[in-house]
């Protein structure tokens, strides 16, 4: 768990790192970061602009430490989601960013371990890979078949496949925080 400074200076971080990105074309330098932010995990940044969202991309393996997971995610968010055009400098300002730090993933047995607005789902087939965050299920108003269903579409499956054993379920919790409350207050 992430102390609420902590929190604060990752948004920081990540809106720092769409500024240089734009000002400057580099990624700002981090120094004395403290040791949360050192820990290798995954992690998801999703950027809103008048709560739609407008990019979301994350790193699922903890092989990097967090800080540097953000500022990756938080560009490739911004600039590399296909789903949308590139962010550009002028809309910086407005953006909301909200960042999703995950724990490590475990297998799913059994349907009825499925906490909805609690974990987030990863379903893995062959080639087909797709993850919801925690917090889909809670803003589409799911049910945990509904919920697996979905999962399973955005990888590319039959809404069915979570049912195949061939097809790998696994939950993971996000601790899910923004800077939408500053941006409320701008």
């Amino acid at each position: 768990m992430l102390n609420e400074t902590e929190k604060a200076e990752l948004l920081q971080l990540a809106r720092s790192t769409l500024e240089s990105h734009f000002a400057t074309g580099k990624i700002p330098e981090c120094r004395n970061v403290c040791r949360n932010l050192q820990a290798r995990k995954g992690a998801f940044v999703s950027i809103h602009v008048e709560r739609r969202l407008r990019g979301c991309i994350g790193l699922l393996t903890p092989d990097r430490q967090l800080f540097k997971v953000v500022q990756s995610c938080v560009l490739s968010a911004a600039l590399e989601d296909t789903r949308f055009f590139p962010i550009t400098a002028e809309e910086v300002p407005d953006l909301d960013i909200e960042i999703s730090v995950l724990t490590p993933f475990q297998r799913l047995h059994d349907i009825k371990e499925i906490v909805v607005g609690k974990h987030g789902l990863l379903v893995t087939r062959g080639f087909h890979r797709g993850l919801l965050l925690p917090q889909v299920a809670t803003e589409y108003g799911w049910d945990s078949e509904t919920f697996l269903e979905q999962t399973c579409r955005k990888a590319g499956l039959p809404e069915s496949a979570w049912k195949d054993p061939d097809t790998i379920v696994q939950t993971f919790e996000a601790e899910v925080f923004s800077d939408q409350k500053q941006a409320e207050s701008r």
